[in-house]
Parts: structure tokens; sequence; C-alpha cells
């Protein structure tokens, strides 16, 4: 299976330039060319040099690991994602061979000289087709790090056969077995259950609204960030048979129900077609945050702990989600 990397483009800003230019690139030490470096020891005499105000050895190791992972372990081959400006979609791309690192010598627009050429695949990836626990680690502060992730991206972008035999035969399907215990819960059960996860998520004043005439708004709770940012998520929350996809027009129905100034979220058991994802995001409506089955159980895995007793027994899942 071929490594998988992250590369910021300053967390978007310079994306597109990533894209017309067939490379990913790294801005430290820009006045030196690094095509000889060989370790890790030579970068460190070299930082030093051209940035002499970091005197930390923590801050100096952390940035010679960023450059020595970008220059010397990033291999031909290997796959390297960086996010759009919005966050919204991933771009991914194979690292090319030819060269294997360059020190750019004519500008661009991009302020970055050190780079590796990449063949960029030209259509991106929804932030939020991928598990709960591969977006969470794509928040690093980092600019060049390592995702431990790979099969659910190789799934995610249809390369399962870059998934060794081993890995693929080896994992127990727990998301299943999960799922079909939830879709033993009634309706408002499993409403309940979605604001009850809500609060563990941090959301304040979670309600369960589900109800005749409720305009399909299941649950609602607010997200202070440290009295920095705050915002009202309209949940709809649903059961449906594993194997069902959700069209635009159900995620759509949702808008009309989500005041001005908040967001929506559509919880599901099952998936949502490719087209309900676009009109999820569209601009010029409230932005609606789609999770499907598979995500739903990794929150739960998450927030297990935070779950009412009462829950817990009714699913008949222990610690780990698998059968009591």
């Amino acid at each position: 299976m071929p490594e998988l990397y992250c590369v910021r483009a300053e967390f978007g800003k310079y994306t597109d330039l990533f894209l017309k230019g067939n490379y990913i690139a790294i801005g430290w030490m820009s006045h030196t060319d690094l095509t000889n470096i060989k370790s890790r020891d030579e970068l460190y005499p070299l930082y030093k040099k051209e940035h002499p105000t970091d005197t930390s050895n923590v801050v100096i190791g952390q940035q010679v690991g960023q450059i020595a992972r970008f220059l010397l372990e990033i291999k031909a081959g290997d796959y390297v994602i960086t996010p759009s400006s919005d966050t919204e979609y991933i771009y991914f791309g194979i690292v090319d061979n030819d060269p294997s690192y360059f020190f750019a010598d004519e500008l661009d627009g991009c302020p970055y000289f050190h780079r590796r050429k990449v063949k960029w695949h030209k259509t991106p990836i929804q932030r939020s087709s991928f598990s709960v626990p591969f977006q969470n680690t794509i928040r690093s502060s980092l600019t060049v790090f390592s995702i431990s992730h790979k099969k659910n991206f190789f799934e995610t972008i249809g390369r399962k056969d870059l998934i060794s035999v081993s890995e693929i035969h080896s994992e127990y399907d727990y998301y299943t077995t999960v799922l079909n215990r939830i879709l033993e819960l009634d309706d408002k059960e499993f409403e309940i259950l979605i604001t009850h996860l809500l609060t563990a998520l941090g959301f304040e004043g979670s309600e369960h609204h589900g109800k005749v005439g409720d305009g399909g708004v299941d649950a609602t709770g607010e997200l202070n960030v440290s009295n920095m940012a705050k915002v009202k998520v309209y949940v709809q929350a649903k059961r449906y048979k594993l194997g069902t996809k959700i069209n635009s027009n159900t995620v759509k129905a949702l808008r009309q129900s989500i005041p001005f100034g908040g967001q929506g979220a559509f919880i599901a058991t099952c998936d949502f077609q490719s087209a309900a994802k676009e009109v999820a995001l569209e601009q010029g409506f409230p932005r609606i945050g789609l999770i499907n089955g598979n995500q739903l159980v990794d929150i739960l895995v998450e927030h297990w702990e935070d779950i009412p007793i009462e829950f817990k027994e009714n699913l008949n899942l222990k610690l780990g989600l698998v059968i009591a």
C-alpha cells in the first residue's frame, strides 16, 4: 500500500497554484536549494542559519522534521492530499518521480520554492465523504504530516486494489453490526439518541423536536466555541434501511426549516447520493452537514461514555461497540 501524506497550501491559499503547476511545496529555508540533502541531520545547521530567531529546540525539531518528511520520506508513488480554501473539498494526487524534488527558479505566485511534482486527480472529493477519524486526522496544524487512515482513503477514492488482502479480510465489520442495532430503535428513540450525541459533541441546549409539523427538524443545538463563535444547528435524523441512498430532494427539503444564520445537519443510518452531497454545500443556501451511517458509528464510538446508560443497555453493546 502506498503511503499517504497531507501537504497544506497555507490552509488552501495556494491550492489552485499547486493544482495548476502540478506540485506540492513548502516554504522554509527559501534561499537554500536542498537538492543534495541526504539526511535529516544535514538540515539542522541550514535551518538555524536561515531562521536565527527560532531558538527553541522543540520548534526547530518540529520544523526540521516536516522538511525532512517532505524531502526524504515522501516517495514517488505515494499519495498526497491538500485541502481546498473552503476546507469542504480534498484534492489528491500521486507523487511523481521526475524530478523527485526541485527548487523553483521562477515565480508563479506561490512563495514556496521547495517543490515535489504531483499528478493531481482532476476531481476533488468532499471532505464529508471520509470517515470521522480520517477527518479528525487532517485537522492537524502541521504543514506536512502522514495520515494513518489509508484504508478509508483508498476505499473513498475507489482504489480498493491498493489495500492489502490481509487488511481487507482481517477487519471486523462492526459498522453493519452497530447500525443494525441502531435500526432496532424506534423513530423517537433514534432522534433522542442523536440529541444526546449533539450534547456529547459540545452543543449546548440540545433539544429533541421530532413531531408532526416540525418541518423535518428532529433536534437542535448551539455550539459555542469559547465564546469566540456560535452556530445553531438544525438536525434531521432518519433511520433508513442499510444500502439506501438519500436523494438531493430529501436533503433540499431541510433548507426550508433553517433560519437565517443557522446551519443544518442530516444524520442517517444509510448513505447519500452524490447529488445530495452537492446540494448540501450549494452556494447561497445554509450549509447542511451530512453524516452517513458509518460516520454516525464513528461518532458513537468516540462518545460512547457520554451516552445515557439506558441507551447503552438498549443497544446491547459494550465499549468498542461489540455485541455484549
